[in-house]
């Protein structure tokens, strides 16, 4: 058997919360490898519906382990929070279920309340953040003076490393005329939140490790998507960590060679949310109807998430960079009923055709798209779980998707259900 990585092939938001609740009953561990409660995952299960965004999404699924990896950046308080809200739900979340890596570093209020001070610059640039604090957090790792999950253990020494990190934000915060953060307050903070998250502390990479020696199956869950990665998405308007398959080996310490399976999920059509640019973004009637049908806001802030036609160059880029082996196609009962689709082959740019997203983000913003049209279906596909249940045109749109992006179609989702799910091949038994 198999370990799969899931990752997002586009923007984010492609529906990988339900792909991942569909592979977790094939798996025995499911683990969180980078990002914040920046991005959510909606599950719907039997009719219930769960919102996630720290939580990785086997925590709905008895007898799974958890895990959180190092490469996630954590708040203290909005995992408390989910907690409390998906226990309520009937979930149990506890230190059989939910492991949290001793190193993953630590969101603090000092970062949300910098980020939010940075998206509402008085000149109106803004990178279109959560303004949770994800990227601040990730500066302080990489900078060296980030408080991690295991100086929570360490109360003797903790003050020492937020006056340490303070020394830096303290500084920031009189440039920028804001107050100073007490050490001592934001000491005791932590202290407090200390009990609540320590019982779950592991050493996250051994326990992946004897999970793979005892031949358990490993689904690395990923969030948002390929062009939101800080190397090969759309910068600057992307997010503070590697988005794509290989941060679930650095983002869990299980190394390249556990990552047997990639699976992409890739919507349909495109959606964008926040800032930044966005080739194939639709400003008509039939942009409006794709938000509409697809319930398109996102699952953490409510943004109306932009629409567009399916990009295959992007997708096809993202498969490069991210070493995708498949994809899992969702959304494909969006579709339904439009006379007309239309994918993206290529792009104009300065009277020249181009076959990939440049990186600049000037030329990002002035590509043109070239689209190819094909005919749309009347049938409905929604919940289709086999090629017989779908319409021949729909068939033809698959297949040509496959031909564009030159990856093969894996699954195909049609609707939110667990269940409404047309498989080609099992990623585990790949």
């Amino acid at each position: 058997m198999a370990n799969v990585v899931v990752v997002g092939s586009q923007w984010g938001d492609e529906g990988k919360g339900k792909i991942v609740d569909w592979l977790s009953s094939r798996a025995d561990v499911v683990a969180r490898f980078q990002g914040g409660h920046n991005a959510g995952h909606t599950l719907v299960v039997d009719g219930t519906t769960y919102k996630l965004s720290l939580l990785p999404s086997g925590i709905v699924r008895g007898g799974k382990l958890s895990v959180i990896g190092n490469g996630v950046v954590l708040d203290p308080w909005a995992f408390l929070d989910e907690v409390k809200r998906i226990k309520a739900q009937g979930v149990t979340v506890d230190a059989d279920s939910l492991q949290i890596s001793e190193s993953a570093a630590l969101i603090l209020p000092i970062h949300s309340e910098l980020d939010g001070i940075r998206e509402n610059r008085v000149d109106g640039v803004k990178i279109g953040t959560t303004k949770r604090g994800i990227g601040q957090a990730y500066e302080d790792k990489v900078a060296r003076r980030a408080i991690r999950v295991c100086d929570l253990a360490d109360p003797d020494h903790l003050q020492a490393r937020v006056e340490n990190l303070l020394h830096h934000h303290n500084a920031l915060r009189r440039g920028l005329g804001q107050p100073e953060s007490d050490a001592a307050d934001l000491t005791q903070k932590l202290l407090d939140v200390a009990p609540h998250i320590l019982p779950f502390m592991a050493p996250v990479w051994h326990t992946l490790d004897k999970a793979s020696k005892a031949e358990k199956r490993i689904l690395f869950e990923g969030a948002q998507g390929a062009m939101l990665d800080i190397d090969h998405g759309t910068y600057p308007f992307v997010t503070s960590s590697n988005t794509i398959a290989g941060q679930a080996a650095a983002g869990t310490g299980m190394g390249p060679r556990a990552l047997n399976y990639v699976l992409g999920i890739t919507k349909a059509y495109t959606t964008r949310v926040g800032e930044g640019p966005f080739p194939t973004e639709l400003f008509d009637d039939v942009g409006q109807r794709l938000g509409e049908r697809g319930h398109e806001f996102g699952t953490v802030t409510g943004r109306q998430r932009r629409c567009g036609w399916f990009d295959a160059v992007m997708v096809r880029q993202a498969i490069i960079t991210g070493g995708i082996t498949g994809i899992a196609l969702t959304k494909l009962d969006v579709l339904d009923g439009l006379a007309e689709l239309k994918i993206c082959t290529g792009y104009r740019l300065n009277g020249k055709i181009v076959k990939r997203l440049p990186a600049g983000a000037a030329n990002q913003a002035a590509v043109e798209p070239i689209y190819e049209s094909m005919e749309g279906w009347q049938g409905s596909t929604r919940g289709a779980r086999s090629w017989a249940d779908l319409p021949a045109e729909a068939v033809k749109y698959v297949r040509r998707v496959e031909e564009l992006i030159g990856c093969p179609v894996s699954m195909v989702s049609t609707s939110p259900e667990r269940e409404d799910v047309i498989l080609m091949r099992d990623p585990f038994k790949a």
